[in-house]
């Protein structure tokens, strides 16, 4: 998994340079997600590689899955030269990595933070809100909170962000509590 990270980490990098450049940083980050979904789909997946399969045909039909509306010439053209050289390198599998690096490295530029809440029952808009407004203090960034439930929790919740954590669970409590007993 590291591999993949450190393959896709340059072209991330230079699709972030290419947006940002051109202030279209929305736009690329659609463009990625929806081709990285489209090389996800299990009827596209064997067409990757495929020698079968012309390369330009393969950029030119993802292409087409991955954009919409009418972008400019100029967009269309880097878009299209991105897709090239990925299919020319191999490296159209990496897309599900860049577009996820891609949107972390916008996330940083716009200072907003990915922060993940894992919690024993549902937050209601009351808590996520003041969860929210105290991360933003502490962050000093916007923050998006992604909730997810895990019962196995008991109660509390686990936050991260990045590698900042906060296990403020029931569960986690339990078990530093039996650890502190074990070392007595």
């Amino acid at each position: 998994m590291a591999e993949l990270a450190t393959t896709a980490r340059p072209y991330a990098r230079a699709a972030f340079a290419t947006a940002g450049a051109s202030s279209q940083l929305v736009e690329w980050g659609a463009f990625l997600e929806r081709a990285a979904a489209a090389v996800q789909n299990r009827q596209v997946l064997p067409l990757i590689g495929n020698p079968r399969v012309p390369a330009s045909d393969l950029v030119d039909f993802l292409l087409g899955l991955a954009t919409t509306g009418k972008p400019s010439a100029e967009q269309a053209t880097e878009q299209r030269n991105f897709l090239q050289l990925l299919a020319d390198n191999r490296r159209l599998k990496l897309l599900p990595e860049i577009a996820a690096q891609f949107a972390v490295l916008r996330a940083e530029a716009e200072r907003i933070a990915d922060v993940e809440v894992v919690s024993a029952q549902a937050l209601s808009a009351e808590q996520s809100n003041k969860l929210q407004a105290v991360l933003e203090r502490r962050l000093g960034r916007a923050v998006r909170l992604h909730p997810q439930v895990d019962k196995s929790l008991v109660g509390g919740a686990i936050v991260r962000y990045g590698d900042f954590v906060v296990d403020g669970s029931l569960r986690g409590r339990i078990e530093r509590l039996g650890a502190a007993m074990r070392g007595a």
